[in-house]
């Protein structure tokens, strides 16, 4: 059996408790020490929604294609998603607070070269680096409030939580618009202005923070690690080059498939001899991780997909400076920020949160399906509408979906299930980018030589109208008509991708209908009994005190 200790990163409190045995936090006491971890959540948030309205200028700016906008985006949620359960199981062996400033150091480097980058391929490199030190922010922010926080009162703070969400995701596009449109900055800056804010959080993290550190005798399965990111990039990489640069039904897509199935076989192999799996393939015996990981997935797609090309519609089809592009989306956040705030109060006062799952899905599926009917002249108060209940799905299932399965974990895996989910969900993002950009180069390609070969021999003639080899066309040099032709191409070819995203929400609420509900626990994982199964018990005295 291997030796065990627990230590804290501070020392007892004056009344010789020391916080592995304290039983209470007010509510005060909690706001304080998630302080600094809200603001590291600010930042990671922050650096995958400030560049979504300045890519096009950037992609345009560094002589890039659609494929290189896509794998900006797709590089970030790749490392972010195969870095992700392996912070998780580094939480349940080491110093959370170190973890979570280990992230912000990683995102702070990879964000000062990404600014300097010259190139689309070093962007994408520093993009990498960027995401797994968000992937370490995202899943430790759910871990070490699980550790701090009952399940019964953790639905309030991911409210918080979802706020903090929500104000990244709407500021960040706005503050990308604005200094990619003032010329004495640049889109540099939208790299290099995160920085400031991961060296307050550093520093307020250091001084608020204060949790048990179990250490324990183990190995971190690094095997295991290597397995799941390879055979997620080998897949990844099929999906965005699939239909470009080789035929959907090639050799090529044989051995890319072939060996990411081959990886992920040997990743279970691995899994189930290790002595400390990276993910514990126990914990899929538990029916509520295993349809709250899949809805995850579905989740995923619908999130991701929707930040990264609203851009390109407003900008693209509709005209709109960087600056507008982030203005316009703002009623999808609120619908985002209201309903993960609302929730998370409500199941704090009842216990319940399988029927905001539910309605959320249901909100989920109708947004993107009614998404699906845009076009580049779509009145924007109807667009404006799709994306608030859009964003309503959002915010009832994201955060949800995690508390649900916290609930149905034992203290030493609330680090690695917690994981899971997230891990899942940046997964569904990362192939539905991947995926949706794809098909959306081949629509706008295809919606625009039908267009041009509708005005005439010499318009067809160009062929593609500067979409050619998935590239980014200029608006404001092309004449009146090319130009209406393009608008219309990326109206309708967005319209699609989010068409082809609605049936992946329909599945996401499928899967959660079968969740069975069970009353959340009123005592924090810190403190938890060892052992947990789907049964949990019934709730007693809240364990925070507002």
């Amino acid at each position: 059996m291997a030796q065990s200790e627990t230590t804290t990163d501070h020392p007892p409190t004056s009344g010789g408790t020391s916080p592995a045995t304290s039983v209470t936090m007010t509510h005060p006491q909690i706001m304080k020490a998630l302080s600094g971890l809200m603001l590291g959540m600010f930042v990671a948030i922050l650096s995958s929604t400030i560049v979504s309205n300045a890519l096009p200028q950037i992609i345009s700016d560094l002589g890039g294609t659609q494929s290189s906008y896509t794998w900006v985006v797709t590089a970030a949620l790749l490392s972010m998603t195969a870095a992700t359960p392996l912070w998780g199981k580094l939480s349940d062996l080491f110093s959370k607070k170190l973890l979570v400033q280990i992230s912000l150091v990683i995102y702070v480097l990879g964000s000062v070269v990404a600014g300097l980058s010259q190139n689309t391929g070093t962007l994408i490199a520093c993009r990498v680096v960027q995401g797994i030190g968000v992937g370490g922010l995202s899943a430790l922010a759910q871990i070490v409030m699980a550790a701090m926080i009952s399940p019964r009162e953790r639905g309030r703070y991911s409210g918080y939580l979802g706020a903090v969400f929500a104000v990244a995701t709407v500021g960040g596009p706005l503050l990308g618009g604005v200094i990619t449109d003032t010329e004495w900055l640049g889109w540099r800056w939208c790299f290099y202005v995160g920085v400031p804010f991961a060296v307050i959080a550093l520093i307020v993290l250091q001084r608020t923070l204060h949790l048990p550190v179990v250490r324990r005798d183990v190995k971190v399965d690094w095997l295991g690690a290597f397995l799941i990111s390879g055979a997620v990039s080998l897949l990844l990489i099929w999906v965005t080059q699939a239909g470009d640069s080789y035929a959907w039904v090639s050799w090529q897509t044989w051995a890319m498939t072939g060996g990411a199935l081959l990886l992920g076989l040997l990743f279970v192999l691995v899994e189930s001899r290790a002595s400390d799996p990276i993910i514990p393939l126990r914990l899929f015996r538990n029916k509520t991780i295993t349809l709250a990981s899949a809805a995850s997935l579905f989740v995923g797609i619908a999130m991701f997909s929707g930040t990264v090309f609203f851009s390109q519609f407003f900008q693209l089809a509709r005209g709109e400076s960087p600056t507008m592009s982030g203005i316009l989306t703002i009623p999808m956040i609120a619908g985002l920020f209201v309903s993960s705030t609302v929730s998370g109060q409500v199941i704090t006062k009842t216990g319940r949160w399988k029927a905001w799952l539910v309605s959320g899905g249901v909100l989920l599926t109708a947004g993107l399906g009614l998404l699906g009917t845009l076009r580049h002249d779509t009145p924007y108060w109807h667009i404006a509408i799709y994306m608030a209940v859009t964003g309503l799905g959002l915010g009832m299932m994201m955060q949800n979906l995690v508390l649900a399965t916290q609930n149905q974990v034992a203290p030493e895996d609330l680090g690695a299930a917690s994981s899971v989910v997230t891990f899942f969900r940046s997964l569904g993002g990362a192939m539905g980018v991947s995926a949706l950009g794809a098909v959306m180069a081949n629509r706008v390609t295809h919606y625009v030589q039908d267009g041009l070969a509708a005005l005439g021999p010499k318009a067809a003639a160009l062929g593609h109208g500067g979409t050619g080899g998935g590239g980014i066309p200029d608006l404001d040099k092309l004449p009146a008509p090319i130009r209406e032709v393009i608008e219309t191409a990326y109206g309708h070819g967005v319209g699609d991708v989010f068409l082809y995203a609605a049936p992946f929400a329909l599945l996401g609420l499928v899967l959660v209908v079968f969740i069975k509900e069970v009353a959340l626990k009123s005592k924090p994982a810190a403190h938890a009994p060892a052992a947990a199964s789907d049964e949990a018990a019934a709730p007693t005295e809240p364990a925070v005190k507002a």
